[in-house]
């Protein structure tokens, strides 16, 4: 992966933390924040949006199992526990590999190294992902890539694209939004959504768009959730 890879651990065993910080920065290319409270974790978790997050299982104020459950879809994680007993579980979550601690070096690599393929596949899975919408009497096609952002018309949205122009579907934002990967796409108004690598530039009332001569406004109650996103 030419970018770093966007880390969080979850473990509220400093000692266990301090490993994986150490694994990280050995392995390089990894950009790792760690909590010892997991739901100060999970907010950062829904924050930030990590590419790979390690999750210890056992804890005091919440089971990593439970955690799990409450990620994004997109995310990609693994766990890191001294309880074997929970591997078969952790599996069935869709993790991507079960750390047993305590885990050597080479194994922590094998771990991200198997995250790193996972994550490329679903980015280039991405690439080709399409909305399909009716224009008209039609199904159309748009592949997300093309998407520079769209706008609310009532009961109609416009889809610009960056190939040029744009499609006009009967829908609403709220339900085109709802197909769209949250990792990819960010609500700024009740009347826009935009694609996030769209972006050109920024302030706290306006944002522009690459390729477009006019600004969209941020409305006020997601000036807060833009900001912190698209400082990522």
């Amino acid at each position: 992966m030419h970018t770093p890879l966007r880390c969080i651990a979850i473990d509220d065993e400093p000692m266990a933390l301090l490993v994986i910080e150490q694994f990280c920065r050995r392995l390089g290319g990894m950009e790792l924040a760690t909590y010892s409270e997991p739901q100060t974790g999970i907010e950062a978790i829904r924050s930030t949006l990590p590419d790979l997050v390690f999750l210890d299982i056992q804890m005091n104020s919440l089971n990593g199992l439970q955690i799990a459950g409450l990620l994004p879809r997109s995310t990609c994680f693994i766990f890191t526990t001294a309880y074997a007993q929970y591997a078969l579980e952790g599996f069935n979550l869709d993790a991507v590999d079960f750390l047993h601690k305590p885990f050597s070096y080479d194994r922590f690599r094998t771990a991200v190294e198997k995250a790193v393929r996972r994550i490329e596949q679903e980015r280039a899975s991405r690439q080709t992902a399409c909305l399909s919408v009716k224009q008209e009497y039609s199904n159309v096609n748009i592949p997300l890539s093309d998407i520079l952002y769209i706008e609310a018309l009532g009961n109609y949205v416009k889809i610009f694209r960056r190939s040029g122009g744009y499609i006009l579907t009967r829908t609403n934002l709220k339900s085109i939004t709802d197909l769209l990967p949250e990792r990819d796409f960010l609500r700024i108004h009740r009347s826009y959504v935009i694609s996030i690598s769209s972006v050109a530039s920024y302030s706290r009332t306006r944002l522009e768009i690459k390729g477009c001569d006019t600004g969209l406004p941020i409305g006020a109650q997601y000036v807060a959730n833009v900001m912190e996103t698209l400082k990522k």
